[in-house]
């Protein structure tokens, strides 16, 4: 970007002359009342060309191909033989509506359903490729080559419109090859991954239609709902351009004419307007925030997976199920909702791209009903709950009762993930500083779904409320599981809490603080945090639910004292056990990193690095995404934290990340924040208050504060280190300590021609 105007350079000038103002920890500050001005010197073409995943070599997996997105349709690009390469079609909401049955039937009663794939059959053999994802654009460009010729390709999935382009150019002796459509039979791929017999009626028989020059596959389903593929394939120029959409409606079978409409729509554009319109949201998507850190690898890993998350949801498309829009033969052809759903969610939030995260709460407000439902009938008066696998409706398998679950469903019968997922809902709110949406859609579930806990707490001879056997997940059953314990300890806590910000006089109340006076404690041994009383953590485990009081939810933190060494203890047994994948990685790197261990927390993200597949998919018996974009949000931890009403910057940056740029990561409260770290130590910081919070800080600069800002700001230190601003809504202060800026600038902190664009298939990669 262009430097600022004169003026603009003379005004920071001035400021930075001025004589520094030191701050006491009785005291206010008067500081300099200058506004500070922000040189944003990121080229985002350039700098985004960088993390460009590329291929000289023919993808042939699902973990090397090519993929893109809009939130609800995807496709994926890959060979498939001598003289064919694949697009695949999918679209996020197409699925089975079986009625709910046993426990184990909504992993295909509610599953992703296939649609189908085109074909380009080369004439000749292909030999090559020279493939460029452009992160900036969303575009996949680049040449097939074949003994025969070349072909030079364009696919895109237009980011606004329900529409999937492919334009070829080929070359004379590549003259007649041809886009080919080959229908899926609906069929969970659940049952053909693990090739077992379909158990439900067959689907009807799909019809191919003719629509004047518009081409169908229309597919009906039993026992309701309706998907449309609709095509139109044209040549012009030598070059053939394929345009294709899927429609789908539940209940009603009204799709074909969705389809119809969407493609004559679409058509009626000039391929000008159509690009145009596609680029316009991605060029906007990426400046809501910048990051940029010392590790090539990890840079560009981490910007892939802003371009996945955009790729996989929007605020009024799909929920992020275990394949996004890239939906192939896997176990996880559905929402699951034990560890996924909830790693899945944090990175937008962090990353100021909040549309991203709301395709969840409004999931969630959509599906109260069927949430009631998936909780037995005796409670659905008052609860709410879900368990483990559920389509985009939110209709799952039952929720288990704790103390009488079915040893036959063990696996099946969750109690508090409901919970866990508001969460995410609540992380949603506060960094939105959304109180109104906290008070009248996140406040009525997080009650309904505590109810269903305090259905079963019992009293002790010790006096405490304890729980009875509930599922660990993936462990075991037990009482006073530490999975539910804290979960139930932050349902209470922030129900509290929200009454007494909100100023709600719910009749609940004292319930709730009953039960947080009284809940058991949490089992713990000498290894540290158990599973559950009398259960300890012995084998290996992939997942740290029996951690969740420390992170997420951070009930116990690092502010606490004693708090560090038994989370800390607790992780080092967890990991030494064995049986460690993606997750299990990055949840100790954000466990580490909660407590201020940046080297441990770098360490333990590293150790993802063998499950990152070449294009940043993930791998778990069958295709899945969640463990890249939680790793995006490890890195997030490292760089900036906000629990309990308190922004900390550069909590856990590990060393070896001695320099550091961000701009407007978001946090708690709703703050803006940018910042800058070199040789270790950080420079500045700006902070920008956009919902009128009270802004308290924890930093590391050195030195006395000096604030440059509009107007004078007064700040106090407080207990623990922290800092507390005056700061109002709409407001933003500058800090630095006794090391003056030259310039307050954000950009790359590695220099254009570093290592780069490390994703990809490539030779010699």
């Amino acid at each position: 970007m262009p430097s600022p105007p004169l003026v603009l350079s003379v005004l920071l000038i001035a400021a930075l002359a001025l004589p520094a103002l030191a701050a006491d920890d009785e005291t206010t500050l008067r500081p300099q009342s200058t506004a500070p001005v922000i040189v944003d010197r990121v080229d985002w073409p350039s700098y985004l060309a960088r993390h460009d995943l590329l291929w000289n070599r023919l993808p042939q997996q699902w973990y090397q191909a090519p993929f893109l997105g809009n939130g609800m349709l995807g496709t994926m690009v890959r060979q498939v033989g001598p003289q064919a390469i694949r697009f695949d079609v999918d679209r996020c909401d197409v699925q089975e509506h079986r009625p709910r049955g046993k426990p184990g039937e909504c992993h295909v009663g509610q599953s992703r359903l296939p649609i189908g794939h085109f074909t380009l059959d080369t004439v000749g053999k292909l030999t090559g490729c020279d493939l460029r994802l452009s992160l900036y654009n969303a575009e996949l460009t680049g040449t097939l080559t074949t003994d025969r010729g070349t072909i030079g390709l364009s696919c895109y999935v237009h980011a606004q419109d329900m529409v999937i382009v492919v334009e070829l150019a080929p070359s004379e002796g590549e003259s007649q090859c041809r886009l080919n459509w080959h229908p899926a039979e609906p069929v969970p791929p659940r049952i053909a991954f693990k090739k077992i017999p379909y158990p439900y009626d067959a689907h009807p028989p799909l019809e191919l239609r003719e629509h004047q020059d518009i081409h169908l596959c229309v597919q009906r389903y039993h026992p309701a709902g309706e998907a449309a593929t609709a095509w139109q394939n044209k040549a012009s120029d030598g070059r053939q351009t394929l345009m294709v959409t899927v429609a789908y409606t539940y209940p009603k079978a009204a799709a074909t004419a969705e389809a119809v409409a969407t493609l004559e729509r679409f058509a009626k554009l000039s391929r000008d307007e159509q690009l145009s319109s596609h680029r316009k949201y991605w060029h906007a998507f990426y400046p809501q925030s910048f990051v940029s850190i010392p590790d090539p690898w990890w840079e560009s890993f981490y910007w892939i997976q802003m371009y996945k998350l955009a790729s996989a949801t929007r605020s009024d498309r799909a929920l992020i199920d275990n394949t996004g829009p890239w939906l192939q033969p896997t176990p996880w052809a559905a929402v699951w909702w034990d560890l996924n759903v909830q790693l899945t969610y944090w990175a937008p939030l962090a990353s100021n791209r909040l549309e991203l995260a709301e395709s969840l709460a409004n999931k969630l407000d959509a599906n109260v009903q069927n949430l009631r439902e998936n909780v037995p009938e005796p409670y659905r008066k008052d609860s709410l709950g879900i368990s483990v696998v559920a389509g985009q409706d939110l209709v799952s398998d039952p929720v288990g009762i704790p103390g009488k679950l079915e040893k036959r469903y063990i696996g099946l019968q969750y109690t508090g993930l409901l919970s866990w997922a508001l969460h995410d809902y609540w992380l949603y709110c506060r960094f939105k500083g959304d109180d109104e949406r906290l008070r009248s859609k996140f406040f009525p579930l997080l009650k309904e779904a505590n109810n269903y806990y305090l259905h079963f707490l019992e009293t002790g001879a010790d006096g405490k409320l304890h729980l009875p056997a509930t599922y660990s997940p993936e462990y075991a059953i037990g009482p006073d599981c530490n999975f539910d314990l804290a979960l139930l300890r932050w349902g209470c806590q922030t129900l509290v809490e929200t009454c007494e910000r909100l100023k709600i006089d719910d009749p609940l109340l004292p319930r709730w603080r009953e039960v947080l006076s009284k809940l058991a404690d949490y089992p713990v041994d000498n290894t540290g945090y158990m599973i559950a009383r009398d259960v300890p953590l012995k084998t290996g485990h992939r997942h740290y639910s029996h951690l969740l009081m420390a992170y997420p939810l951070y009930l116990v933190n690092a502010d606490q004292p004693d708090a560090k060494p038994l989370v800390m203890k607790s992780v080092d047994h967890w990991q030494g056990l064995g049986k460690q994948t993606g997750y299990s990685c990055t949840g100790a790197s954000s466990l580490c990193a909660a407590f201020g261990e940046g080297e441990q927390a770098l360490k333990h993200l590293a150790a993802t690095r063998r499950f990152v597949e070449v294009n940043t998919l993930y791998r778990e018996m069958g295709p899945v995404i969640e463990t890249p974009l939680s790793a995006a949000q490890s890195i997030h931890d490292m760089l900036i934290q906000s629990w309990g009403d308190t922004i900390r910057v550069f909590p856990a940056a590990p060393p070896q990340w001695a320099d550091i740029s961000f701009r407007d990561l978001r946090t708690e409260g709703s703050f803006l924040v940018t910042a800058q770290r070199r040789g270790g130590q950080t420079q500045w910081i700006r902070i920008k208050n956009l919902a009128g919070e009270p802004c308290r800080l924890k930093h590391d600069l050195a030195g006395p504060l000096t604030v440059l800002s509009a107007r004078n700001i007064t700040f106090k230190a407080l207990p623990g280190g922290a800092v507390e601003l005056d700061l109002k809504c709409g407001e933003e202060v500058v800090l630095h300590g006794n090391q003056r800026p030259a310039e307050l600038i954000v950009a790359p902190v590695n220099p254009a021609g570093a290592a780069s664009n490390p994703f990809g298939l490539q030779s010699g990669k």
